[in-house]
């Protein structure tokens, strides 16, 4: 992998993560924009790594990588989420983190329309459901 690819696929991973990001920092979350940049980040350079380790030794696994990913993905999504009294907060900035983790890992082997079309939807899904939510409770 050359040095422009990579720079590329790490300049796609902060885009992806800043777009979720700046609308959780916005709603004043508990991890905002550096937090989902910095997730999406490393899972792209986990992903970038593996495809490393894959090419030069025989027995990388590339697919127990992504599930180590994911799995330490979920423990740091899980230290967002708060309990205050009957309710539960941050279960959607815990799978907004889960869900960075899987678009970065996609950039990082190279599948930018799938980390795209990932960070459309994970956008809208936290922009126009939060609003039908809205609508539904009133």
């Amino acid at each position: 992998m050359n040095l422009n690819i990579i720079i590329l696929r790490l300049f796609i991973a902060v885009v992806c993560g800043a777009v979720i990001g700046l609308e959780r920092e916005m709603r004043d979350k508990a991890a905002g924009l550096r937090t989902h940049i910095l997730v999406c980040l490393g899972a792209c350079l986990f992903g970038m790594l593996g495809l490393a380790l894959v090419a030069e030794y025989r027995n990388a696994d590339m697919l127990r990588l992504a599930q180590g990913l994911l799995i330490g993905i979920g423990f740091l999504g899980a230290g967002v989420i708060v309990r205050e009294g009957a309710s539960i907060k941050g279960l959607t900035t815990a799978a907004g983190i889960w869900v960075m983790g899987a678009i970065g890992l996609a950039v990082g082997v190279g599948y930018y329309h799938i980390a795209l079309i990932g960070t459309i939807f994970g956008f809208l899904t936290i922009t126009l459901f939060s609003r039908v939510e809205g609508v539904l409770k009133k």
